[in-house]
């Protein structure tokens, strides 16, 4: 597609990143150049993570989609800006400034991790299986992403023709036919973030930190299968990643977020439970949720998201994360509402995937497979219950009991729509509701994209 060689060719994606990486100052690098040493392949790689930790991916708008999406009454759009208002409003437009730069943003991280995997070869053979790891957990993550929100879901069905997203697995360093690439099905592209993920997790190294490690494949891994309703693969994910090691839960809840504000300077202030995470500091990283989510008083916006009476009554009044909500002022048209306590701060890793997560999908798939793998379900789910929230622990779940514990432990952290969508729950605006699988659920294909495919990208039902 023409969007890959307008904003992913390799050589934009180097100057885009020259600031940050000083990786080449000229502004056009022939890729034989830029991908000549092992030293410049790792930069490449450098830039796949800053493009990641854009404000467009996991910088915050993939989270924001999902909640506002699946907002149901427990939280409201107050902000002026239009663009998140149409997804809060479920009449998102093709036109969406904020969707097509994800899209193209995707693209684009999705474009340098191709580059990274055609020169594998010239990294040194002690790093090698590293990097490739890496790029290829990158790339995957990013495909997850846009399936959910660009296709229907998978528990729609009809997987094998419903479609998903174009998969390219090759650079586009130039234009030829073979750029204007159709999409996918569903099916195909859950197919290929598995493939990617099941391979990165064989090369990445254990351990913790702000990159991609075996935990954090196998976290990923697990909330793939989960979306597809493979509790045996989920469980088995989660429990892997359980057992790599190096990440606990927070305690105090609060401190599972905004932290890790200055984790150049003291490595141990970085997120304990933090299994795969977006690095924000003042020269690298976005972080949108802070913008969006925070108020004035702490640098951000006007308190654009408000948090409504609904979700707060799903709290027992002594759960210590109902406690991390708190009352901020914003502008005139905010006021004054409850806000998120998650985001309050912007020079904050975003914990993309916490081990409390992997606790819980453990708990709900031993749950529905009536196996004790790694754990009982109401052991799992007491982890949480006891650690984070600070509740005496249960003698006996269910899977109500299950799905509330996740719902308030993950609460405002992107998960929203992807879990109602694979429980097939209805999401309500005002007095309309949406079914699971509704066309306005699913986000648009950028119209700039479908023209500048030739039409080869099919436009989503309920968008032409």
């Amino acid at each position: 597609m023409r969007s890959y060689i307008i904003i992913a060719i390799l050589t934009l994606t180097i100057v885009s990143c020259a600031k940050k990486l000083d990786i080449l100052p000229e502004q056009n690098v022939e890729e034989g150049v830029v991908l000549s040493t092992d030293e410049k392949v790792k930069k490449v790689l450098n830039g796949a993570y800053d493009a990641l930790s854009s404000t467009d991916l996991y910088g915050g708008n993939f989270l924001l989609y999902s909640e506002l999406l699946a907002a149901d009454g427990e939280i409201r759009w107050a902000g002026t800006f239009n663009q998140p208002r149409e997804v809060y409003n479920k009449a998102m437009t093709t036109t969406n400034s904020f969707i097509t730069a994800s899209w193209l943003s995707s693209y684009n991280v999705i474009n340098i991790c191709n580059n990274i995997l055609s020169a594998i070869d010239v990294v040194v053979p002690s790093d090698r299986d590293r990097v490739k790891g890496e790029a290829l957990f990158i790339r995957a993550s990013v495909y997850f992403e846009l399936v959910k929100l660009f296709g229907k879901p998978f528990a729609a069905g009809n997987t094998t023709t419903n479609l998903g997203v174009p998969i390219v697995l090759t650079p586009t360093r130039n234009i030829s036919q073979a750029s204007y690439v159709a999409r996918s099905t569903v099916q195909e592209t859950y197919d290929q973030v598995i493939n990617d993920l099941t391979e990165a997790e064989s090369l990445l190294p254990t351990g913790s930190g702000t990159r991609a490690q075996k935990a954090a494949a196998a976290a990923m891994l697990s909330r793939v299968y989960l979306q597809t309703a493979n509790y045996v693969s989920a469980r088995d994910a989660a429990n892997r990643g359980i057992g790599y090691g190096g990440f606990t839960l927070s305690q105090p809840y609060a401190k599972a977020f905004n932290s890790g504000r200055n984790a150049a300077a003291d490595p141990a202030s970085t997120l304990s439970e933090g299994v795969f995470q977006t690095v924000v500091t003042a020269q690298d990283g976005g972080n949108s949720m802070h913008t969006y989510w925070s108020i004035t008083l702490y640098g951000a916006r006007s308190g654009d998201v408000v948090i409504e009476q609904k979700h707060l009554n799903l709290y027992d009044p002594s759960d210590a994360r109902r406690a991390l909500f708190y009352i901020g002022t914003g502008n005139s048209l905010t006021g004054i509402n409850t806000r998120s306590g998650k985001w309050k701060f912007i020079y904050s890793n975003l914990s993309i995937i916490r081990l409390s997560e992997l606790y819980l999908t453990r708990a709900e798939a031993n749950f529905r497979l009536s196996t004790s793998v790694g754990a009982t379900p109401v052991d799992d789910v007491n982890q949480t219950r006891v650690i984070h929230a600070g509740l005496p622990a249960l003698a006996s779940v269910d899977l109500v009991a299950i799905l509330n514990e996740r719902k308030l432990e993950l609460a405002h952290e992107g998960q929203a729509i992807h879990d109602a969508k694979r429980l097939k729950l209805t999401i309500a605006l005002g007095l309309v509701s949406y079914a699971f699988d509704a066309n306005e659920l699913v986000m648009p294909i950028p119209q700039r994209e479908v023209n500048a495919s030739r039409n080869v990208v099919v436009q989503n039902d309920g968008y032409n």
